[in-house]
């Protein structure tokens, strides 16, 4: 028997599936295709059966064909040729009376990811759009994303993304979110798919019939939508509010930031929500999904930042469990920080002192940094708990312990005396360099306190020779130089030979040069040194948590419920590239500068005329190619005009901000096309249509514009193109 692999194997599957007894056979014939998608899933190369494989698409079994159609979807590429004798197969299917079938039939026409595929498969889409099977227009939407993503360049098909939108109204409620995911992908490149008030309540009296995850999507594409009166916002909220008390994580955290953020000018509203996102909050940071539990941990210090109580009655749920891997328990350690009061600061700084033993380096030195933070506010307890921690005499614990002290009496001189009772003797314990440098400062800036301060410094300046790091010699003989001016006699022969090496033998120049500085300096006088050296030996201001500001909710609203509390601002914006940073920002700005733009040119209308005050741009306009091509033919020019432009700012966003505005573009050239022209459409709300062509000039300097107006007021056709400078002149102003 050949074995797996092989190419006798290949071959024997080739014959079974040639010959004429297995092909009569049904199940025989089944477990022969079986075999050839096992080879496939376990990397054997096994497209030489691809005619084989394609003759056994012609079958009423449902499973045979989702098998052979698995097959065709992994090998298209690899045989186009061949692939494009399986197209007819799939097209009737396509029409199978089976709405499983023909949704089989299209999601693997979509999936052959082939040259000049989507030729064959844009009308079994537009059938599948009008398909009266649910199954077969959620393939239908999802093949349209797929169609635009095999296209590349291709403008958008204006046609297409009407017929999408229009389905967003469709009574099964998995087309409806499948819509928005395909068209915010169609319309990537324009900003995405745009949420005006009439979607935007649709999905939220659509709400209830989705399941979690498309409650979800739907919160999040929510976001963009900009209410326009405090009445509707409030309208929106008490919609949004029984999804607060919801069974799924995703589901709360996206209701409590479209809370967050429609609520922006009602802080005691945001209060109130996060007051109810707690419980769940808290019960996800418990979860035995680690990745749940550490995305909610990461929110839970967002939070924290504008309400710093929040969760002091809480603080037992974030102790760390024994089993909980190092990412939680760090996190963990941060919130307990923010947590401490004086009821709870002794068993939180008990959980901490568990966690300075353990085995883990890392976690062991979090844990006591950790216990320095709260150390600012509760001196006298946690340097009496660091103390404790010497007395294991470990080389770690030793060294974090060091550079808490430092940081320590720096920020809190009045634990200075305690401090330098703990010092002595720990230097035995102490190999690494950032303990080194933190032993000797303390020893330099505080040694009048430390018996045998310039004794551990001696030996440290014995065994210069053996120290490679440069910058603790330089700490050294500083902290020889400082020490000398309180306690001369016992330092002066000493720093005496560590000056001498420093400039004869020493090899690196700035350890050199800091030792020819020193020289100098005593040799101009003991008064001289003591004005240069005599800085402060503390400075309480710095990094103080009890008088620490809080923050506005809108410093952190904008990262809720994204990836940013995961990575942290700065690790975010590294990862993330920097053009696509500043598109998003520059849309978002833009949707806020519109929707002022749009009320500033209502504002402008009503100073010159009273019955246009109420001039608006209707949305959800039903405009086909055929349609537009008839109106711009039959209507004459009413305006011609230029308008400024900058060839810096790229062409989509133009197209992105006057979709926000409801001037929908119809048609456009593709990008670096001369000329470059865009035709566009909107109606107002009394019924006047207009008919936009935008050409960009040579020099990209300027668009030089013309407005079509079915038949209808000048004072009107002022007002539009008035809104319409107003967006442009908005966008050039963001750039």
């Amino acid at each position: 028997m050949p074995y797996l692999g092989s190419e006798d194997a290949v071959k024997e599957l080739k014959r079974a599936l040639c010959n004429p007894h297995i092909q009569a056979d049904r199940l025989r014939y089944r477990n022969a295709i079986h075999k050839v998608i096992r080879h496939m899933t376990q990397g054997v190369d096994v497209s030489s059966v691809f005619m084989e494989m394609v003759k056994a698409s012609a079958t009423v079994d449902i499973v045979q064909k989702k098998l052979v159609y698995l097959y065709m979807c992994t090998y298209a590429t690899q045989k186009p040729d061949l692939a494009l004798l399986a197209i007819n197969t799939l097209c009737k299917d396509c029409s199978d009376p089976n709405p499983m079938v023909r949704g089989l039939a299209l999601r693997s026409m979509c999936n052959l990811r082939m040259p000049g595929i989507h030729e064959y498969i844009q009308q079994p889409i537009q059938n599948g759009l009008r398909d009266k099977a649910s199954y077969v227009r959620r393939v239908a939407v999802l093949g349209c994303a797929k169609m635009h993503a095999q296209q590349g360049d291709v403008e958008v098909d204006g046609a297409m993304v009407n017929e999408l939108y229009s389905l967003l109204r469709d009574p099964d409620p998995i087309v409806l979110v499948n819509c928005l995911r395909a068209l915010e992908e169609i319309l990537k490149r324009e900003g995405g798919i745009v949420i005006n008030k009439p979607i935007a309540h649709h999905l939220l009296n659509r709400m209830a019939d989705l399941d979690q995850w498309g409650q979800t999507e739907v919160l999040f594409f929510l976001l963009r939508y900009k209410p326009r009166s405090e009445e509707e916002i409030f309208d929106i909220l008490n919609l949004l509010d029984v999804f607060l008390k919801s069974t799924h994580a995703g589901v709360v955290i996206g209701a409590a930031k479209l809370f967050l953020v429609l609520a922006n000018d009602f802080p005691h509203v945001q209060t109130d929500v996060l007051f109810r996102l707690k419980g769940p909050l808290l019960s996800a940071c418990t979860s035995e999904n680690r990745e749940m539990c550490f995305a909610a941990l990461c929110h839970v210090r967002e939070i924290l930042q504008s309400l710093p109580g929040h969760f002091s009655s809480h603080y037992k749920k974030f102790f760390c469990s024994y089993n909980d891997p190092h990412y939680i328990k760090n996190q963990k350690m941060d919130i307990l920080c923010e947590l401490v009061n004086d009821e709870n600061v002794h068993n939180i700084l008990e959980e901490l002192r568990v966690c300075c033993t353990d085995v883990s380096v890392q976690l062991s030195q979090t844990a006591i940094f950790a216990i320095g933070r709260i150390a600012r506010m509760y001196s006298e307890k946690c340097v009496e708990t660091l103390a404790d921690l010497l007395e294991f005499k470990q080389e770690h614990i030793t060294s974090a312990v060091i550079q808490t002290f430092r940081d320590l009496v720096w920020l809190c001189p009045q634990c200075t005396t305690d401090v330098c009772l703990a010092i002595p003797g720990c230097e035995e314990n102490i190999q690494d360099n950032e303990g080194k440098q933190a032993l000797i400062w303390l020893l330099g800036m505080h040694g009048e306190l430390i018996p045998n301060a310039p004794y551990v410094l001696e030996d440290y300046a014995d065994n210069i020779k053996a120290e490679t790091c440069p910058v603790v010699k330089m700490e050294l003989l500083t902290a020889l130089v400082r020490l000398f001016l309180s306690r001369p006699a016992e330092c002066q022969d000493t720093l005496g030979r560590l000056i001498y090496f420093c400039i004869e033998e020493e090899t690196n120049m700035a350890v050199r040069d800091r030792g020819l500085f020193y020289y100098r300096l005593l040799a101009a006088g003991v008064e001289e040194v003591k004005l240069v050296m005599n800085s402060p030996k503390s400075d309480p201001s710095v990094g103080l948590l009890v008088n620490r500001t809080e923050q506005p909710f809108k410093n952190w609203v904008p990262r809720f419920n994204t990836l940013v509390p995961l990575y942290e601002k700065k690790q975010w914006e590294c990862l993330s590239p920097r053009a696509n940073r500043t598109n998003l920002s520059l849309l978002e700005n833009a949707s806020d500068h519109l929707v002022r733009a749009e009320q500033s040119a209502a504002a402008e209308s009503d100073i010159q005329d009273e019955e246009s005050s109420d001039f608006t741009l209707m949305s959800d306009i039903a405009m086909t190619p055929e349609l537009f091509e008839k109106n711009w033919h039959s209507s004459d020019p009413a305006c011609q005009l230029s308008i400024e432009w900058k060839s810096s700012v790229h062409l989509d966003t133009l197209q992105t901000a006057l979709h926000l505005m409801n001037i929908y573009t119809i048609a456009k050239s593709k990008a670096g096309l001369q000329p470059w022209k865009s035709y566009l459409y909107a109606q107002d709300n009394i019924g006047n249509m207009y008919f936009i062509q935008m050409v960009l000039a040579s020099d990209a300097s300027a668009f030089q514009t013309m407005v079509k107006q079915s038949p209808g007021r000048e004072d009107v056709l002022q007002n539009f193109i008035s809104l319409l400078k107003t967006a442009v002149g908005t966008i050039l102003s963001l750039s």
